[in-house]
């Protein structure tokens, strides 16, 4: 590293630094004879600034500093100077409009528009090419008003690369997002580990070129409004071994729900996204949202009925809890956080506030993002046909028999996941986890720290009614490059005897899911075609003790649905250039308690009711099923259609209609059947996963 700083600082004393590495540079005349010199057409622009500047503003100590471009066709485009005075960025100008047309910088052969950087320091010296300073270069023996050093001024400013695009960072987790990029993943004889989400940009550029599809999205805009609202971040800055970008948060949207005496529904975000890169190892991320809104009415009964204790009236499935915002809507803040120190390519931790996903398919009953955000910390470790990824997270209990002086109840879960390509089509995922309480001071338990060791039996070691834990399975074979198939399977409690017996014990507490995805259907590029089947039979995901069930924030960290329903799920997604679109289907039958108050038992679809209570007992130790008590049928149908303003910021504008269908077996006062239709349009960030099929 300090080899290339010191050619650098040798070779310019103007420092100009392409915007992409993997560019052909552009190439004046003087170089067609020396193509392989890549800093020939540094140098020229170089003698020709220092030849044609107007001599009289270069005696005085000043700096410039210009953004410039070379278009598609050769010609110098000057985008931004700062300088000193107004004259001084007048000669800038004109210099620059005296450059000659080139030929273009090429990406794979194609001539692409592409930026550079350029700053000079004035007055101009030869000796400026002495070599690279010194640590002590800044001492002076002697200070007077009159002293100033230029370490501030020396501080070098690269033309924005994408850095991020080659770095650690994670990319946030959004089914349309990652529907671009999958197939290239699940190639076969690919060594790629596609369960365990989010990907990191490193992981994924193995056998995706995300530069190369940029240049393929980027939208020809003249102005700096124009760039930074169609292609560019708001503000990006890379310098030497550092880079961070900054993007505002928007979610605007208006709609109706058509069977709603509500006047409209509306969603009013604005938020503020932060990345950066610290060398080649740190990468950090920060998203801050403020939110208010008002949904669909089953939406917002939804949000009610996972209200916490304390007054506030509701939490919103995967943001948090609410506030009341005026009359009939909710105001919702919402932060998002990662920082991730990777140590070779073996080895990465992060320090997250978020959710993490596992598996292959548009749901999870292993672990979903359907929460809210919560604390936790990771590790991934990968060799040789293994990820092996460890996550300690720090989740909450919000409801009121578990709320104490006015202070929710902690809790803390802990899982390992397995990833091993077995072959080059079929990959076999282990998964084991567990849920413990902050009851009588235990705090962290040291004992579900060790990496190896497994929980279950920890948690009989240290008491089975201390800890909720949970085993599972999963798989994904590739029968070719276009087909693939994947399940899971997750055990929470298992009877052999009253398997083998057949009496469908509810003790038999499993879920599973199967399910297949054709990537680039029919031969159609980029149309990708799903089908899920999901069952998760009643209690699974509940505890002994409320405290101690799979939840975060009256969520379920497993499926969304929770548990006691099947569903089957058809999704098709298509892309072409900046315009997308999405069809999704999702038929199933989930159990419900009764609500006619003549009714009081635990038919094993509310996690919040231990599954062996005295108050809501059981109806039955044998022959349980999925959808069992008041069976509801669900029926939702969505199709979404938008356009990418900044692939950058993931900025789009949308429309979307949903149809749902709510038919429970048992109707009363407080659980009625319903219709919906509702339509919404918008402008949205679209950084994470929000479900509305509940």
């Amino acid at each position: 590293m300090k080899k290339i700083i010191s050619t650098i600082v040798f070779l310019f004393s103007i420092t100009v630094f392409s915007q992409n590495n993997t560019e052909k540079l552009p190439q004046f005349e003087n170089c067609k004879t020396k193509p392989e010199d890549e800093t020939c057409f540094f140098a020229t622009i170089q003698d020709h600034f220092k030849q044609n500047f107007n001599k009289q503003y270069t005696a005085e100590k000043s700096t410039i500093i210009a953004l410039f471009a070379v278009d598609t066709i050769g010609k110098f485009e000057l985008l931004y100077i700062d300088a000193a005075s107004e004259e001084i960025k007048n000669e800038t100008k004109r210099v620059f409009s005296t450059l000659p047309v080139v030929t273009p910088s090429t990406y794979n052969g194609k001539p692409v528009y592409a930026k550079y950087t350029l700053k000079v320091n004035f007055p101009f010296s030869d000796d400026e090419r002495a070599g690279k300073k010194s640590e002590t270069a800044y001492q002076t023996e002697k200070i007077t008003a009159q002293t100033e050093l230029t370490e501030y001024d020396d501080i070098k400013y690269h033309a924005f690369e994408n850095p991020q695009l080659k770095s650690g960072l994670n990319i946030p987790f959004n089914h349309q997002k990652y529907a671009e990029f999958e197939a290239y993943l699940n190639q076969v004889g690919a060594n790629s580990h596609t369960a365990e989400k989010p990907y990191s940009y490193r992981d994924v550029a193995k056998y995706y070129n995300f530069e190369k599809q940029y240049q393929a999205k980027y939208k020809k805009a003249s102005s700096w409004w124009g760039r930074k609202f169609w292609n560019e971040n708001l503000v990006e800055v890379q310098g030497d071994g550092y880079w961070f970008l900054f993007n505002p948060i928007l979610d605007i949207r208006g709609g109706k729900d058509f069977d709603s005496e509500l006047k409209n529904t509306f969603v009013n975000t604005r938020g503020v996204n932060i990345q950066a890169g610290l060398g080649k190892n740190i990468t950090f991320t920060t998203s801050i949202y403020e939110s208010q809104g008002r949904f669909a009415d089953y939406y917002n009964a939804y949000a009610v009925s996972l209200k916490p204790s304390g007054g506030n009236p509701g939490t919103i499935p995967g943001v948090g809890i609410a506030k009341q915002f005026k009359v009939d809507a909710f105001d919702f803040p919402m932060a998002e956080a990662n920082i991730k120190f990777t140590a070779n390519q073996f080895f990465d931790v992060q320090l997250g506030y978020g959710r993490n996903f596992i598996g292959d398919g548009y749901r999870s009953v292993i672990q979903g993002d359907a929460t809210s955000p919560y604390p936790f910390i990771k590790f991934n470790t990968t060799f040789w046909k293994i990820k092996y990824t460890n996550t300690y997270m720090f989740l909450r209990d919000i409801t009121p028999e578990n709320t104490a002086e006015n202070t929710y109840a902690s809790k803390y879960m802990a899982n390992h996941y397995l990833s091993w390509n077995v072959t080059k089509r079929w990959n076999l995922g282990l998964f084991e986890s567990v849920v413990w309480s902050n009851t009588n001071g235990r705090g962290f338990d040291p004992n579900f720290i060790n990496p190896i060791i497994f929980y279950r039996s920890v948690e009989f070691a240290s008491s089975p009614k201390s800890g909720n834990a949970l085993l599972g399975l999963t798989s994904k074979y590739k029968f070719n490059s276009q087909i693939m198939a994947y399940g899971q399977f997750l055990i929470d409690e298992f009877s052999v005897g009253d398997v083998s017996k057949g009496n469908k014990s509810w003790k038999n507490k499993f879920g599973y899911q199967i399910g297949a995805k054709y990537f680039n259907a029919f031969n159609i590029e980029n149309l990708t075609l799903q089908a899920e089947y999901n069952i998760v039979r009643p209690y699974v995901y509940s505890h002994s003790a409320t405290l101690t069930n799979y939840t975060h924030n009256n969520q379920s960290m497993g499926h969304a649905w929770g548990a006691n329903f099947k569903e089957i799920i058809g999704i098709a997604r298509y892309n072409k250039n900046r315009y997308f679109a999405q069809a999704k289907l999702i038929y199933g039958q989930k159990g419900y308690d009764y609500t006619d108050g003549t009714n009081n038992f635990n038919y094993g679809g509310n996690l919040f009711i231990p599954y062996d209570s005295d108050v809501n007992p059981r109806p039955y130790d044998e022959g349980a099923f999925a959808g069992q008590g008041n069976t509801t049928t669900i029926l939702i149908g969505d199709f979404t259609a938008g356009y990418i303003i900044n692939p950058n910021s993931n900025l789009k504008v949308f429309a979307n209609v949903i149809h749902r269908s709510f038919d429970p077996t048992k109707t009363s006062a407080t659980f009625e059947k319903s219709n919906t239709t509702w339509l919404s349009v918008g402008i949205s960030t679209d950084l994470f996963n929000w479900y509305f099929d509940y």
